[in-house]
């Protein structure tokens, strides 16, 4: 409970912080975040999504983006529960990526300032199977590591930057999804189109 209060407390405060104070020499942020896809929790072992984004503005509306990350599942319930319902075991497909794309920004003077963007780029699917036993589960993994693929990878999503000062947070959520994938990884999604609705917090510096 402290610590949910102390977090609500931080974020008021900086969402009441002046924004345009120094505004135009702070034209560029990178944010660590961290979240969850919601097909993770469709496994038995809910994984962490996490990554850096970096964005600098065009104009006080626009922003061009850049983004790193990994997500612990691309598999959409659908397939995973399917696939639970005929194997004991656990089944997913993680995805490291990097994206760029553009940010439109609602109130650019503002300490609350809501937004929307669209990414595009290239995805690193990684299939994992899991229950055997911890020494089967290590030579699944390296067997499964032969079929890695590389796949297009297309996301859109909102959320609210709370700016003060040099500091920034953002909260938000992003949907992804992978676009003409043929390989292993999207067999495993049983006909379904690999794909993650994802909430995050990130908290990083303007400069």
């Amino acid at each position: 409970m402290l610590s949910r209060r102390t977090a609500l407390s931080f974020l008021l405060a900086l969402s009441l912080a002046p924004a345009t104070a120094g505004a135009q020499d702070r034209t560029a942020s990178a944010v660590a975040f961290g979240g969850a896809s919601l097909n993770s929790f469709s496994t038995s072992a809910p994984t962490i999504d996490f990554g850096v984004n970096v964005a600098k503005e065009l104009t006080p509306n626009i922003q061009v983006v850049g983004e790193f990350g990994r997500i612990g599942d691309m598999l959409p319930s659908l397939s995973a529960s399917l696939l639970s319902s005929f194997t004991p075991y656990d089944v997913r497909v993680s995805a490291f990526y990097g994206e760029g794309g553009v940010r439109l920004l609602a109130a650019p003077d503002s300490g609350v300032n809501p937004y929307v963007e669209a990414t595009a780029g290239i995805a690193r699917l990684t299939p994992h199977v899991s229950g055997f036993g911890s020494s089967t589960d290590a030579i699944a993994a390296l067997g499964l590591g032969l079929f890695d693929s590389t796949d297009p990878i297309l996301g859109v999503g909102g959320g609210v930057l709370l700016r003060g000062g040099p500091v920034v947070a953002d909260v938000g959520y992003r949907y992804k999804h992978v676009a003409g994938a043929d390989s292993f990884a999207s067999l495993l999604s049983v006909g379904q189109t690999m794909r993650t609705h994802q909430v995050r917090f990130g908290i990083g510096v303007r400069f």
